[in-house]
């Protein structure tokens, strides 16, 4: 058990370090940027759900709750590029 949260924690470090570089390097890059910051948090959030939160032992749960994320994700993108689109 403790191998996995230790696991989760450096992932977690690990994708926030590079979310913060990002930020750094690329806040000019627009919708690339805006695409990588959402993956990165994708990914961070997946990390908790399936480590933190014990959703690794409930696939169904796992799947359920990582559709509602690509959606909420996805949505985000979407009023993203809303603006754009007028």
């Amino acid at each position: 058990m403790t191998t996995i949260l230790t696991r989760a924690w450096l992932l977690l470090i690990i994708l926030s370090t590079t979310t913060t570089a990002f930020a750094g390097v690329l806040p000019e890059a627009g919708p690339v940027f805006v695409v990588m910051v959402l993956v990165l948090a994708g990914l961070k959030a997946q990390v908790v759900l399936s480590d933190y939160l014990g959703l690794r032992d409930a696939p169904t749960f796992q799947r359920g709750f990582a559709l509602i994320l690509v959606g909420f994700l996805g949505l985000s993108l979407l009023l993203y590029a809303l603006p754009f689109a007028m």
